[in-house]
């Protein structure tokens, strides 16, 4: 979800906001990910310079990458560095100009993260041509506010965040919101619920390309029980406990920390993904990745730390290696309990739409 989030949703809170759920009837056709279109698929991952979510853009990356069933590109319009939301910055040395000098035909599959702006022209324009190819576009998360834009939610399902789905409605009335379902597949766009939801799907993207064994070998290298669309949309809304977490964390200010990774060549995108995310969205503190050069995380992107912190206000967490990526979450939100509470816990649990019945 876009980073703005931290600073709208305190009103939308407060004034009561709701979500009507629509029917959750799906057909079994709509659920699996289309095969790709070629014998070797291409997949794009695509970024808006200026701001880009964290875990929708570095996990299906760094995923698809590991998985190595696909040519994996991460694409923006300009080369250079993007502003990763709500933590972390990457430079990335392709840009949407040389990919389609490299791959006239389009891709197999776009992955669409939310974004800063989910109306930019080079972008939005970038997308519908992809998709006018062939390409299945991808929508994760508040990604679906973007593929919106590009015409390509109209007369669909859709999953979407749940903090989206009232807005996605409102924009789309003719698109068909379907609960209960972590992600939907419906006439080549594919959507997704919230931020976690980027694990299952990028892993039901191995699988169409290349059958369920390598899925599964992938998902357990990732410590992920299962990748199927199964997921309770019912927890996943405003109420009383989660409006106060979020008030008081927002109004004490002084009680705000950073909270330092330190990083270095091979750290796993994945683990520091879900590490960076979570601590970011706790409204007491902003998570740091802690270097003194630039250093290449496991995909081979190039990540740009911070420089090394002083030690006064500072709260280290580690990345242990011997540690399964998507088992980095579960030791990171029970870390934000122990710091914050568990009020704090169960916002940012909220914000990421995580539970454990999804499957990690």
């Amino acid at each position: 979800m876009p980073f703005p989030f931290r600073f709208v949703v305190i009103a939308s809170m407060l004034m009561g906001a709701t979500t009507v759920h629509a029917m959750d009837s799906v057909a079994a056709s709509d659920t699996a990910v289309p095969a790709p279109r070629h014998a070797k698929p291409v997949i794009a991952v695509l970024a808006l310079n200026e701001g880009t979510e964290t875990t929708d853009f570095l996990v299906p990356y760094a995923i698809l990458h590991r998985a190595n069933i696909a040519a994996v590109e991460a694409v923006a319009p300009r080369r250079g560095r993007v502003s990763l939301m709500p933590a972390l910055t990457v430079e990335l040395q392709d840009d949407l100009a040389s990919f389609d000098n490299r791959s006239p035909d389009g891709a197999d599959y776009v992955i669409v993260p939310a974004m800063h702006a989910d109306d930019d022209p080079v972008i939005v324009g970038w997308i519908r041509a992809q998709a006018a190819k062939g390409a299945v576009i991808v929508a994760i998360c508040s990604g679906a506010l973007v593929v919106g834009k590009a015409g390509l939610l109209d007369g669909r399902r859709f999953a979407g965040h749940w903090y989206d789905r009232n807005k996605l409605r409102e924009r789309h009335p003719g698109a068909t919101h379907v609960p209960n379902r972590r992600y939907i597949a419906d006439r080549g766009v594919v959507s997704t619920t919230g931020v976690t939801a980027s694990v299952p799907v990028s892993v039901a993207i191995v699988e169409a390309i290349a059958g369920p064994a390598r899925a599964a070998a992938v998902a357990q290298s990732l410590g992920l029980r299962t990748w199927g669309t199964t997921h309770d949309s019912a927890p996943f809304r405003i109420d009383a406990s989660r409006v106060l977490a979020l008030v008081v964390n927002s109004v004490a200010f002084w009680r705000r920390e950073t909270i330092a990774i330190p990083v270095s060549d091979g750290v796993d995108d994945i683990q520091l993904a879900l590490t960076a995310d979570a601590w970011s969205r706790t409204y007491r503190s902003q998570a740091l990745a802690e270097a003194s050069r630039a250093v290449k995380m496991r995909s081979g992107l190039t990540l740009v730390p911070t420089s090394p912190l002083a030690g006064n206000g500072t709260y280290r967490v580690s990345l242990p290696a011997d540690r399964l990526p998507v088992m980095q979450l579960h030791e990171t939100l029970a870390d934000i309990g122990r710091r914050y509470g568990v009020a704090t816990r169960e916002l940012v649990k909220l914000e990421l739409e995580y539970g454990t019945q999804d499957g990690f």
